[in-house]
């Protein structure tokens, strides 16, 4: 259970999300080490909330009635060094490509190729510098968030349902059209309200 006092590192990984200044929509994925907006944390039972949103973009939540796949694409942006050791960029896009054909629903490409959402990763491994995000110039920390898929037909918040939408955490700065790396430290600084 996580609440106002939690704080990042290894154990669970915790799935929470986003709407950027545009009310475009992504999937963060904190990998034990990226920070939790403290704002979302003060909500009680916020595992609870955040569960129901990722059961609904899962199609696990019963009786809900869900928005038409996309059936967009998706772009491979940035992806871990750590996760995918000694791997192209043309091996994770096959891999990509396979999962969703395997897994459909349950695949983290479908969320960009079918939900339209942008999904970040956080840095992770076992000690500071075992990973990094490929493909990115700058310096990186763990529990950075750094773009990792970009959909080719996007979500805004107004698509989603009015009772989930309590559960997303708005930036008046951020665009994850541009913005690849989130750095962790300043997660508070960026997502203080909810969209």
């Amino acid at each position: 259970m996580i609440d106002i006092n939690w704080v990042p590192g290894f154990g669970e990984i915790y799935t929470w999300f986003a709407v950027d200044k545009n009310g475009l929509v992504a999937v963060m994925v904190n990998n034990c080490y990226g920070d939790l907006p403290r704002k979302l944390l003060a909500v009680d039972n916020c595992d609870t909330l955040l569960d129901r949103i990722s059961e609904y973009f899962w199609e696990e939540a019963e009786g809900a009635s869900y928005a038409r796949d996309k059936e967009g694409g998706f772009v491979l942006d940035l992806y871990s060094f750590w996760r995918y050791k000694g791997c192209s960029r043309e091996m994770v896009e096959v891999e990509l490509v396979n999962d969703l054909a395997e897994s459909g629903n349950y695949s983290e490409t479908n969320l960009s190729v079918n939900k339209g959402l942008f999904v970040y990763h956080a840095v992770e491994g076992s000690a500071p510098g075992e990973d990094y995000p490929v493909g990115y110039n700058g310096e990186t920390e763990m529990g950075d968030y750094f773009r990792y898929l970009v959909p080719t037909k996007f979500a805004g918040v107004d698509e989603l349902p009015v009772s989930l939408r309590k559960g997303f955490l708005r930036s008046e700065d951020l665009d994850f059209m541009s913005d690849r790396v989130i750095e962790s430290s300043r997660i508070n600084e960026y997502f203080k309200e909810f969209a």
